[in-house]
């Protein structure tokens, strides 16, 4: 601790020590903000409560300690007080810039984010240093989801704290809420040119090339983010995460375990290794880290699932289900889990429990038309002929486009012969797409000696 930290605690102590004893003791005016500053910043309310009735007692004209107490009653949630003093305030001493941000974050505090930026602006026009309140300004707009107006204000705070990694990191998150990517990456590298060494700047730049799926370029930006701060672990994750993405596992698996040498272990790298090992088919490995990612975050239901699919790959199925199972325990509104389980359940001829999980799949909004396929099929399977049909026509009402389903739709009705109905959605499908005719022939192969169905074929052949 430096001399200048040894001063300040032993000021502290000398005035905790006036309290407790309950004697009289002098401290100039900037002495009392700092003492009172910091027990706000370690949020003991009742020294903040003493220190500013101390501080007015001392200097009862004293604008800033008055400032201090409306704080003080807006953590209370005594706003309408606090704002009645900051009113007072203000015609006494209309030019005081902190007057305006307290009203502005007791404003935010309400979730009155119009009036806040209103007050942002008048202390503005009176702030030495505007960088903090355009900073808040732009935090504002983002809680209303106005991230062009954020980005804004955001590029103004910059000019005035050149190279503020947390201003770097909201803009960032603004250009991804406008929605604005490439316009992220031009700033970036604008801001690099003038500003090197910056290593967030650099962070913030191999993101947005992720996100256009650059990841060479991404690769080199964390790389140069890292080669200027070494212990950056995010950078190594992400990093890992484009390697991922390229294909490029066992350099994936290296750099998210560097992430270990810097930070506490983390549930997200454990199971991102595991991922990766799974894709080098190297199963056992994939099980030893999932398995750690589980017991580091027992609620981190996609390594569950994992576990549960590796298990089944290694022909352990009915081992692997009850992870599965555990997986939509954990997040029951999951549909993908529950797709998962639904599959295996049909695998070993639990039909059903497949069925059921099926139904809430569907329950769930899945938004893809495979499962009609899939939910079809298991129920003729179990011999509900019927409503294996209706489902089929539930997803041909969903998604009357997707020539698969009326393919399937023909199969099946022909398989129930019903042979009329089969040609009409047979013809739907050959002028939805011709091409996937062997769908029919997939799913009921024998439809291949058929000689009426080869023959509305051949007659919607092209060319």
């Amino acid at each position: 601790m430096d001399d200048r930290n040894n001063g300040f605690m032993e000021l502290v102590e000398k005035f905790e020590n006036t309290v407790k004893n309950n004697t009289p003791a002098f401290f100039d005016s900037e002495e009392l903000e700092e003492i009172i500053e910091h027990y706000f910043t370690i949020f003991k309310m009742d020294m903040v409560k003493i220190a500013i009735e101390r501080s007015l007692q001392q200097y009862p004209y004293n604008v800033m300690f008055k400032i201090y107490k409306a704080q003080y009653l807006s953590g209370l949630h005594e706003t309408k007080e606090a704002l009645s003093l900051l009113n007072d305030l203000e015609s006494i001493e209309p030019s005081n810039p902190e007057i305006y941000t307290t009203r502005a974050l007791i404003y935010s505090q309400m979730g009155l984010s119009e009036q806040a930026i209103e007050n942002y602006k008048i202390a503005l026009k009176h702030s030495d240093d505007p960088g903090e309140i355009y900073i808040a300004i732009g935090q504002e707009f983002l809680n209303e989801e106005k991230a062009n107006d954020a980005i804004y204000y955001f590029k103004k705070a910059l000019k005035f704290k050149k190279d503020n990694e947390f201003i770097l990191n909201e803009l960032a998150l603004a250009f991804d809420i406008a929605q604005k990517n490439n316009e992220a990456i031009d700033f970036f590298n604008a801001f690099i040119d003038e500003n090197p060494y910056s290593h967030i700047a650099w962070f913030n730049l191999g993101v947005c090339y992720s996100k256009n799926s650059e990841f060479e370029k991404a690769i080199d930006a964390y790389d140069y983010c890292l080669a200027i701060k070494d212990d950056f672990s995010s950078a190594y994750f992400n990093k890992g995460n484009s390697l991922a993405n390229q294909g490029k596992y066992k350099e994936a698996i290296a750099t998210y375990n560097e992430t270990f040498s810097f930070e506490d272990p983390d549930p997200s790298a454990y199971f991102y290794i595991g991922e990766c090992y799974e894709y080098l088919n190297e199963y056992d490995h994939a099980l030893l880290n999932y398995n750690k990612c589980v017991k580091l975050d027992p609620s981190f239901g996609d390594a569950w699932l994992a576990i549960g699919i590796v298990l089944e790959a290694q022909n352990r199925i009915m081992e692997g289900i009850h992870y599965v199972k555990k997986a939509t325990e954990i997040n029951p509104t999951n549909a993908e889990y529950w797709y998962i389980y639904a599959e295996i359940q049909q695998k070993i001829g639990f039909q059903e429990e497949s069925i059921n999980a099926f139904a809430r799949v569907i329950e769930l909004g899945y938004d893809d038309f495979d499962v009609y396929l899939d939910y079809s099929n298991v129920l003729m399977e179990a011999g509900f002929e019927n409503e294996a049909v209706e489902m089929l026509a539930e997803g041909i009402r969903l998604f009357p486009e997707v020539a698969e389903l009326h393919y399937r739709m023909s199969a099946l009705l022909l398989v129930l012969a019903r042979k009329q109905e089969a040609m009409v959605y047979l013809q739907s499908a050959l002028v939805l797409d011709y091409e996937k005719h062997n769908e029919l022939f997939d799913y009921v192969p024998d439809l291949k000696e058929n000689a009426t169905v080869l023959e509305i074929i051949n007659t919607y052949k092209k060319g």
